[in-house]
């Protein structure tokens, strides 16, 4: 783990992985001098970006910063739920183009996928690709299969995909690679709500399929 200086106001804390973007970014968040010292946390696919408040100089975000051996802890130990904490629940209705190819991928039936998308709740690590795309990890082991050899040229918003350790729903009609196993009516991007996003960094998400 690598802390670099990152403008007059940031330090870039750089790890090894998106499982430990998860625990630094909810270390800091969580640490007693975070609301007097950190701006924002902006988690990334292998970088969490600390942003000083306004006149705090950036070497005092080294006291929020963890160690790796706090980080290894909060890897080594399950998430427990915040109190007041709601999942988001996302409907899906699991019609997607892909869903043999994943089935045949994964060695699972159709509704083995779906099972396995559905029985494990799901971490937004970070955003990214599209305003609204969140990158969701934690899910069941057996769904991690490659992306597609050829990116679609456009795929529908709503759509549910996975591609390695992630799932993720595209917000807007975009090319892209992920294997498609379903579909979402709920707006996952929304200018005229506050935040625009429905997924933050650190939120809990569990798939619910409709038919």
């Amino acid at each position: 783990m690598r802390l670099l200086r990152y403008g007059d106001r940031g330090l870039l804390v750089e790890v090894a992985d998106t499982a430990a973007v998860v625990a630094v970014a909810e270390l800091v968040r969580s640490h007693p001098l975070a609301a007097e010292l950190v701006a924002d946390v902006v988690p990334g696919a292998r970088t969490v970006l600390l942003v000083a408040r306004p006149g705090v100089p950036v070497a005092r975000l080294s006291d929020v910063a963890p160690d790796e051996r706090a980080v290894a802890g909060a890897m080594a130990q399950p998430r427990r739920q915040v109190r007041g904490e709601n999942p988001t629940r996302i409907p899906v209705r699991y019609d997607g183009p892909d869903l043999a190819a994943v089935a045949a991928l994964t060695g699972l039936s159709e509704r083995g996928v779906v099972a396995a998308h559905t029985g494990t709740p799901w971490r937004v690590a970070f955003g990214g690709f599209a305003p609204g795309f969140a990158y969701l990890v934690g899910g069941d082991p057996r769904l991690r299969v490659p992306r597609r050899d050829e990116p679609r040229t456009r795929v529908p918003s709503g759509s549910v995909g996975l591609a390695g350790e992630f799932s993720g729903v595209y917000p807007r009609p975009s090319p892209g690679g992920w294997q498609l196993i379903g579909h979402t009516d709920l707006p996952l991007w929304d200018l005229d709500r506050d935040p625009p996003a429905l997924l933050g960094a650190g939120a809990t998400v569990v798939f619910v399929e409709v038919r």
